[in-house]
Formats: C-alpha cells, sequence, structure tokens
C-alpha cells in the first residue's frame, strides 16, 4: 500500500515551525512573549500579544533572519490593540478573516468597494498593515498604489506584496496580468527617485512567487543601511 508523503515545502515548513518555537522558547531576547507562529509556504503567520511596537519588531527580524522564510505576517495585538488591516483586491478571500476587505466588485469580503485606480479610500496614517497580493500583476501601472499604501499606513506600519515571479509559468499563464516583477523590482520601488521611500524588511523570491515586507520612510529618515539592501538585492 502507497503512503501519502508530504511534499518539501509542507516538511520545510514543519522544520520553520520547531526552529521558530525553540527561537521563542530559548532566545533571551524572545523569551516570555505571548507570540507564537507557524508557517505556510515559507510565510511565518505571528498571532499573539506583545506589550510594545520594538517587540514585535524584534520577532520580526529575528524570523525573517531564517533560511526559507520568505516573509513574516502578523496578527499580533500591540498593548492591547489589534492591527487595522486592509486587504487590497481581496475578492472572494481575504488573507485574514479580520482584514478589511477593498475590491471593485463586491463579495461577502469587502466592506469597501472601490476602484483602486482612484486611491485607497482611507485616512492618511490610518492602518498598520497593508496585504496587495496577486494584484500588483494586473495594474499597467502600480506606482501610484504603492505611493498610496505609503500614505494611509501609520509609521511602523508594512505594505506585504505577493506577485508572480516574472520566469515562472504562472507570470504569464494568466491573460489579465499586465506587469511582471521581479526582487528587483522591489529594488526600484524602495529606491524610486522622486517617489515615497521604503524600508525592506524581507523581500525573496521562491522561485515561483515575489515576496515582500516593506515599511514606509518618512522624509527625515536616514537612507537605508546597504549592508541591510545587500541581503536581498543585486
Amino acid at each position: 500500500m502507497w503512503t501519502l508523503v508530504p511534499d518539501r515545502l509542507t516538511l520545510r515548513d514543519h522544520a520553520l515551525d520547531a526552529i521558530a518555537a525553540d527561537l521563542l522558547t530559548h532566545d533571551v531576547r524572545l523569551a516570555g512573549l505571548a507570540v507564537s507562529v507557524r508557517f505556510d509556504g515559507g510565510v511565518a503567520h505571528l498571532t499573539g500579544e506583545v506589550d510594545e511596537p520594538g517587540q514585535l519588531r524584534m520577532v520580526r527580524e529575528l524570523l525573517g533572519q531564517l533560511d526559507g522564510v520568505y516573509a513574516v505576517w502578523d496578527r499580533v495585538h500591540v498593548a492591547g490593540r489589534p492591527p487595522i488591516t486592509l486587504d487590497l483586491g481581496c475578492g472572494d478571500q481575504p488573507q485574514y478573516p479580520q482584514n478589511i476587505g477593498v475590491d471593485l466588485r463586491d463579495t461577502p469580503a469587502v466592506q469597501i468597494r472601490a476602484d483602486l485606480s482612484g486611491g485607497i479610500p482611507f485616512a492618511t496614517a490610518g492602518v498598520d498593515r497593508v496585504f496587495a497580493v496577486h494584484l500588483l500583476e494586473h495594474l499597467i501601472d502600480f506606482l501610484p498604489l504603492i505611493d498610496e499604501c505609503h500614505r494611509v499606513l501609520r509609521p511602523g506600519g508594512i505594505l506585504h506584496i505577493m506577485s508572480p515571479w516574472w520566469r515562472h509559468i504562472n507570470a504569464v499563464a494568466d491573460p489579465t496580468h499586465v506587469r511582471f516583477l521581479d526582487v528587483q523590482t522591489i529594488k526600484g520601488i524602495c529606491r524610486r527617485p522622486g517617489g515615497p521611500r521604503w524600508f525592506p524588511l524581507h523581500v525573496g523570491c521562491d522561485g515561483a512567487t515575489v515576496f515582500a515586507d516593506l515599511t514606509p520612510l518618512r522624509p527625515d529618515d536616514p537612507e537605508v543601511d546597504p549592508v541591510h539592501l545587500s541581503r536581498f538585492f543585486d
């Protein structure tokens, strides 16, 4: 009788689960934090609660240094407050059930119906997280939307991007895809002359998908250390 064996990606997620649990238990910088993590396709999903933003930032940074981690997403409460999260182009399936779905078409997952080519109908510095998952490849010019994400995010907020890698069949198989992305595209977004600047918390590619976690920089913030950029970009 044949026995079903988990594929390599599933096994890698199990390995990352164990490594992360060990890190959260024994690393003196993280021990005692009420945070847990599970992995799915190399994406870390954090839940729990911390007292202040610096603790969550530390968890994110340390998990992001593990080999095989492509992004770090969270639903962590900070000082008792859950994150306010927009899910742009969510369609029928938001990334988390608690996300505020924003889409042009009406579905049960959509709370804000909007044409994103006209901007994001949300207050400046009003949200903690923005998901743009399998969205940018559908837009001829996605930079205005990226700028809008920068506007609506609070200091320390995060934009999560996922898009098919330009060399993978998924990039060209969908005829509604009009743009193709690479890790170097994210570099261009972060350092676009004249545009809002971003700090790359994590950027990667698994051979099929480009991932990026970006946090907005303000005009008076210093330039990003080239040593940090070298982790992700040529």
